[in-house]
This record gives structure tokens, sequence and C-alpha cells, in this order.
């Protein structure tokens, strides 16, 4: 056994000549422990200078297009004459387009309601902290579930003819299905779809779909909200 050291706490101005520090640890705290600290810049001019470049840039990159192309503005707006179809603004078109298939308390309410809540609630549970791939363990009740889940959801968007959201949704679940019956590939794209985990795949579900809404209904849709080809 080592000899046991008795250490004296006492005060002193001069740290060159009484360097030692005791720290005392309880149950319920813990030593602080600082990380190495990268490279660091300073916001002024570093930031700023970048910052008042990309404005410039932006600034006049706007100024060349409003010169060369007009813009798409109508008439004065005429409350007697409703434009045919009344499109809403482009990141409304979503709402719009599921408006089309689904009833207004579920497109309009429901579903907005449940997006919103899951983007606040999903951060505060400890789903796959370490970020390991959806089929790292290969289970076969994890792919029962994943495949259950896209049924019940192609199921439920054929019920209502809603293709515009079934096309972008079995696209993603085709690709998810890639890694699991080809996980021995050396192909560089199956490597990368391996590698991701479920909230990535949720999370490209999402925008799959929102930007397929919105896509449709600016350059698809046409009188009465009827489908119709952009060069017709």
């Amino acid at each position: 056994m080592s000899e046991k050291k008795s250490y004296d706490a006492g005060l002193g101005s001069d740290a060159l000549r009484q360097p030692r520090r005791i720290v005392f640890i309880t149950r319920n705290t813990s030593a602080k422990v600082k990380g190495e600290v990268g490279p660091q810049l300073m916001s002024f001019p570093h930031v700023i200078l970048r910052e008042t470049i990309a404005f410039q840039v932006l600034a006049i990159v706007l100024v060349v297009l409003a010169l060369f192309w007009d813009a798409p503005l109508e008439q004065l707006a005429n409350p007697l004459l409703t434009p045919n179809p009344a499109k809403a603004p482009w990141y409304f078109l979503g709402l719009q387009e599921l408006l089309h298939y689904f009833p207004p308390l579920v497109a309009g309410v429901l579903l907005p309601t449940l997006v919103v809540l899951a983007l606040v609630v999903i951060p505060y549970f400890d789903v796959n902290i370490e970020g390991e791939p959806l089929w790292a363990h290969r289970s076969r009740r994890r792919l029962q579930i994943y495949v259950g889940a896209f049924a019940v959801l192609s199921v439920l968007f054929a019920i209502y003819d809603a293709w515009t959201v079934l096309a972008p949704t079995a696209l993603v679940g085709a690709l998810g299905l890639i890694p699991y019956f080809k996980s021995t590939s050396n192909s560089r794209f199956q490597k990368f779809l391996g590698s991701r985990p479920l909230p990535w795949w949720l999370m490209t579900w999402f925008i799959a779909v929102a930007l397929t809404l919105t896509v449709v209904g600016t350059f698809f849709r046409g009188p009465g909200w009827s489908w119709v080809w952009p060069w017709r």
C-alpha cells in the first residue's frame, strides 16, 4: 500500500510557491472537465467581413435579375373576379395540395398540428443517441415494424387517392430496404444508405413529401385544381 500523504490547505496569493489545489468531490457533484479548445477567430473583422461580402454579392445578383426579368405581377385585385386556380403562397402550397385529398379538418388542422408537436417533442426523447444505422442489428422484428408502418401509410394514402404523397413515401421506403437486403455490397451509394440512422430516414421522408407537394402545387395544378402539364 502506498504511504498516506497529508495535505495542508492554506490561503496564499503566490501560485508559484503554493501550486497545490484540493478538489472536494461529493456524490452529487463531479469535477469540471474542459475539452480541448479548437482554433478560434474574432468576429470582427473575419466574420463581419465575410457576411458583408455575401450580402453585397446577393444584392448585386438580385439587382441583375430585376433588370433582365420582370416580376410576375398580375392586375389589381378584383373581388368580383376570382382567379382559377386561386393558389396560396409557395410555402402553403403543400397544405393546399393536401386539402385536395383529405378533409379540411385533417389536412388543415390535424396534420400540421401533429407535425409541429413532433418537431417539439421528438428532441426530448433519447432515440438512438449513438446514431447507429437503422439496420445495424438486422433485426427481423425491426424489419416487420418498418414494412408494416410503410404499408399502413401506403394503404391510407391509396384510399384517399393521395398519389403525390404515396409516391415519395414508397420511394423512401424502398430506399430504406436496400441496405437490409444488400448489406454486403461495395457500392458507395449503398454504404451511404446503410450508415443512415432512423431519424435521418424520418426527416428524409418528411422533406421528400413536402417538396413533392410544393412542386406539384406550383407547376402541375391548373383550373379547378386539376392536373395539368407545365409545358401545355
